[in-house]
């Protein structure tokens, strides 16, 4: 073994670490910072320590806090100066929402994704969306922030429609090849947020919020099967049950049915069939945990 790593001029000490799970008391401190970041989303890292301290007694140093929120994948939402340039084999494209007037669904769809803490543990949910009539489409849980679940849930969201423009954030997950390629083959247009701006895509951080404290926040799951089964059901009441005061007290289904003629009740009864028929899905052999 010492003479291989010589040959390899790697360290031998490599081989034989072995990574550190996150600890109980960092578990515990995600799901604060996750609250606190819901509530104050231009919060960084040094205000969200204060607030800790202030609101729950916790003395955590401010570079924790950042190491968990990159963890995490948030930020602080403001406007930045551009002094860093994207990586030159992912396109960003602009903001094509700026005074435009949303009149109808499938017009603007938009993905975003979000922490979700678990009793052990969390995970990453991403969701599409219908911008007009607030309409869930699709979404899909993971264990890590591989581009891959927000492929699977942009495939699974085109097999039920097209929007004429969809709009993500500069994440990499969203301006990778294998994401903006099945927009393009379709002609719809990409348009991308400005870095850390939290308007931009507002309609989705506000699905968030709703998310969380109506459901998240009221449960433990206990495992990523748990989580997966529990958001199937909140998101079939978001679409179908839950009224909306900004839509005339109607549901996202209903307004997204009313211009898109035998479309949404497909969508629905899809949703409802996959969420029940994925209940036995293995999560020890597949990343991606989803209905």
């Amino acid at each position: 073994m010492a003479r291989q790593c010589q040959l390899l001029s790697i360290n031998r000490s490599g081989l034989y670490y072995q990574p550190k799970g996150l600890s109980d008391a960092d578990i515990v401190l995600m799901k604060l910072i996750d609250r606190q970041y819901l509530a104050t989303p231009f919060y960084g890292a040094r205000k969200i320590a204060v607030e800790l301290k202030k609101q729950e007694g916790l003395t955590v140093n401010r570079k924790r806090v950042r190491r968990l929120m990159q963890l995490m994948g948030i930020r602080a939402v403001y406007r930045r100066p551009r002094t860093s340039k994207p990586a030159p084999e992912h396109e960003v494209y602009p903001y094509l929402l700026r005074d435009l007037k949303i009149t109808r669904p499938n017009q603007v769809w938009a993905a975003d994704i979000t922490y979700i803490p678990m009793s052990r543990g969390f995970l990453y949910l991403v969701t599409i969306i219908d911008w007009y009539s607030r309409y869930v489409i699709s979404w899909r849980l993971s264990n890590t922030l591989d581009a891959d679940f927000c492929v699977a849930a942009l495939e699974e969201a085109l097999g039920r429609g097209t929007p004429e423009i969809f709009n993500t954030d500069q994440g990499s997950q969203f301006t990778g090849e294998a994401f903006t390629r099945l927009l393009k083959e379709r002609d719809i247009r990409i348009s991308m947020d400005g870095k850390g701006s939290y308007n931009d895509n507002l309609f989705i951080e506000r699905l968030w919020r709703t998310v969380k404290y109506e459901e998240v926040y009221l449960k433990a799951y206990e495992d990523g099967r748990e989580a997966r089964i529990s958001l199937g059901a909140y998101f079939r009441f978001y679409n179908t049950s839950r009224p909306h005061q900004s839509l005339g007290y109607r549901t996202p289904a209903e307004v997204y049915a009313s211009a898109v003629e035998n479309t949404c009740t497909n969508v629905v009864e899809s949703l409802v069939t996959n969420t029940v028929g994925m209940a036995g899905l293995s999560l020890s052999k597949v990343p991606i945990l989803s209905y």
